[in-house]
C-alpha cells in the first residue's frame, strides 16, 4: 500500500511555512530569541545574566550579544553536571531528563549536551518533518510510504549516571527512537529493541537481518555506518546490489560526516535511475538545516526550529568582535557558527564552520570543524578540501575507503615535513602511486596555501598515503568513547597535531 499521497497532504504546511521565508529571516531569528529569552528568563542561567533586562532593549540582539559571553561545552560543563544531577531550571526551564553523549571531533573529554523536551518537541522531530516535507516538494513523484525506512540508532550506553534513575545518558539517536510517535514505527526499522542494543557487533547482524528481507524505500544515518550494515545485508541475501535487494529504494537522508568519500560507493550499490541522496545537517546540539532542491545548491538553514544563529568571520577576532546575524551574511564566506537553542545552550560556539551559498533563503554547506585542520607548514588545509581530494583519489584507481585520518609529519633528517595520511580502505587503489598523486593534486587544486607549500617540493614534500589493516579505527573509536562503537561515532579527519595518528599507527 502506497501512503504517500496521503503523507504529502501532511507534510506539506511546514514545505509552505520554508517557502514563506524570503525576505524575513531577520524577524523570523528575532521572534526565536524573544522566545528563548522569556523562557531562559526563569533558569539560573538566564537570571545570572538578566535576561529580562535583555528582553526590555530596544534592539535585544545587540544587548544579548554585548551582555552574553561566548561559550564552549567547558565553560557550560559545571552547569550541565548540575542538570545531570537532578538539578532545576539550571539552562533550560524544567528538570532534563535525557543527555546526548557525544566526543565531537576535537578529542577530549565526552560532552553531554542536554536533550530537553522542547528540544525533542521544537527542533528535533521539527527538523525531521522538514526534511521529509523538502524531500516530497522536491521529488513529487515519490513513493516514500509505500515501504519502511532503515534507520540507525544508537544506544543509553555511556560511562556517566545521574543519581536520578529517570536520567537516560546516550547517543542522541538512541533519545530520538525511544521518544518517537509510535505510529513512525509502522514505517521504519529495525525493531526499537534491536536499535537500542548496545553491542554494536550484535547489533549489526540483527539491523542487517531485519533489513535484507523488508521493502526498504529510504535509508537514513551516517553514510560510512550505513555503509556496513548494506554490505553485511547483502551478504545474508546473496543480492548483487542494493538495487537488486531493495528494488524500491530511492533515497539516502544522510549527514554528520560528508557524504563525498562514499558517493561513488552508493551509487555503485544502487539504481542511479531512481536513487536520490538528500543531505542533513543535525547533531547533539541540534537540528540545523536540511537540503532542499533536487541539486543540492546548499542547505536550507531552519531558521524558526528554535535555535537563534550567530555567526563569526574567520579572520574576526571573538574577545573583541560582535558576530554576524543570519541576515548579514555574505554569499561565499566561509563562518562559524553560533547557536543559542531550547536545550540550554547559549551563545554556544559549535565548532563547526559554513560556507554560505545563498543569502536569501540562507543555505549554506559544512565546511568542516573549527579543530578539524592541517597548518603545521602554513598549508591551510581544511575538512572540505580533504573530503574532496580524497573523493577524487577513490574515483581515479577506483578504490573505496572506510575511514580516514591526517596529520603532520615534522621535518626530520631531509624530510622537509609532509602529511600521513591513514587510511582503511574497504577496496585497495589499482595504483597506490597514483592515489598519492591524485590526492594532492587536488588538495593543491582546491587549496592555493597547500599549493604554494607544495611548489616545487621546496617546503613541504609529497603526502604518505598509509593503509592501515581493517578495524583499525573501529579499535581507536572503542577506546575513545568508553568501549562503544556505533553510528553516532565519528573520525576525526584532520589534526593539527599526530595524537591520532601515533595512536592507530602499526608500531613496528
Amino acid at each position: 500500500m502506497n501512503l504517500t499521497p496521503i503523507a504529502k497532504l501532511y507534510f506539506r504546511r511546514d514545505a509552505d511555512r520554508i517557502a514563506n521565508w524570503k525576505g524575513n529571516t531577520a524577524d523570523i531569528q528575532l521572534r526565536q530569541l524573544r522566545w528563548l529569552l522569556f523562557k531562559g528568563a526563569t533558569t539560573d542561567y538566564g537570571r545570572r545574566y538578566d535576561f529580562e533586562s535583555i528582553m526590555r532593549n530596544t534592539d535585544p540582539r545587540l544587548a544579548f550579544s554585548q551582555a552574553v559571553p561566548l561559550t564552549d561545552y567547558e565553560d557550560l560543563r559545571a552547569d550541565i553536571m548540575r542538570c545531570v544531577n537532578g538539578e532545576v531550571s539550571i539552562l533550560w526551564p524544567g528538570k532534563c531528563l535525557n543527555f546526548a553523549q557525544s566526543s565531537g571531533t576535537s578529542g577530549g573529554r565526552s560532552k553531554f549536551i542536554p536533550v530537553t523536551r522542547d528540544s525533542l518537541r521544537v527542533n528535533h522531530y521539527a527538523g525531521a518533518r522538514d526534511v521529509v516535507g523538502q524531500y516530497l516538494r522536491s521529488f513529487p513523484e515519490s513513493r516514500l510510504f509505500s515501504g519502511k525506512g532503515l534507520i540507525l540508532g544508537g544506544s543509553f550506553e555511556s560511562a556517566l549516571k545521574s543519581p536520578n534513575p529517570a536520567v537516560k545518558i546516550g547517543d542522541l539517536s538512541a533519545t530520538l527512537i525511544d521518544d518517537i510517535n509510535p505510529l513512525a514505527n509502522l514505517f521504519r526499522i529495525p525493531s526499537k529493541k534491536v536499535a537500542l542494543l548496545s553491542d554494536w557487533h550484535t547489533k549489526l547482524d540483527l539491523l542487517a537481518k531485519a533489513a535484507a528481507s523488508a521493502n526498504i524505500t529510504n535509508l537514513s544515518g551516517v553514510p560510512s555506518w550505513m555503509l556496513r550494515v548494506i554490505l553485511r545485508a547483502l551478504d545474508i541475501s546473496g543480492k548483487a546490489s542494493a538495487a537488486e535487494m531493495w528494488p524500491n529504494l530511492e533515497v539516502f537522508f544522510h549527514g554528520g560526516i560528508s557524504f563525498e568519500p562514499y558517493r561513488a560507493e552508493y551509487a555503485r550499490l544502487t539504481d542511479p535511475a531512481k536513487m536520490h541522496f538528500f543531505e542533513t545537517y543535525n547533531a547533539s546540539e541540534g537540528f540545523f538545516a536540511t537540503q532542499a532542491a533536487r541539486d543540492n545548491d546548499g542547505m536550507l538553514l531552519l531558521i524558526d526550529r528554535g535555535i537563534y544563529y550567530e555567526f563569526l568571520p574567520l579572520d574576526a577576532d571573538p574577545s573583541r568582535d560582535l558576530p554576524l546575524r543570519a541576515d548579514q551574511l555574505e554569499k561565499g564566506r566561509i563562518y562559524e557558527m553560533i547557536i543559542t537553542s531550547c536545550n540550554g545552550l547559549w551563545r554556544y560556539r559549535l565548532g563547526d564552520t559554513i560556507e554560505v551559498t545563498q543569502t536569501d533563503p540562507l543555505k549554506i554547506r559544512v565546511a568542516g570543524r573549527t579543530k578539524s585542520f592541517i597548518n603545521a607548514f602554513g598549508e591551510e588545509l581544511m575538512e572540505n578540501n580533504a573530503e574532496r581530494a580524497i573523493a577524487a583519489a577513490c574515483r581515479a584507481t577506483n578504490a573505496h575507503i572506510r575511514n580516514y585520518t591526517a596529520g603532520p609529519l615534522y621535518a626530520h633528517g631531509r624530510s622537509k615535513g609532509r602529511h600521513q595520511w591513514l587510511v582503511e580502505f574497504d577496496r585497495l587503489p589499482s595504483d597506490l602511486s597514483l592515489f598519492s598523486a591524485t590526492l594532492d593534486s587536488e588538495l593543491k587544486r582546491l587549496n592555493s596555501d597547500y599549493a604554494a607549500k607544495r611548489f616545487d617540493d621546496i617546503f613541504l614534500d609529497p603526502p604518505e598515503v598509509i593503509p592501515v589493516e581493517a578495524g583499525s579505527f573501529d579499535r581507536w573509536l572503542h577506546k575513545q568513547g568508553n568501549g562503544k562503537l556505533g553510528g553516532q561515532r565519528k573520525i576525526p579527519r584532520l589534526r593539527n597535531d599526530r595524537s591520532i595518528l601515533d595512536a592507530i599507527l602499526p608500531r613496528h
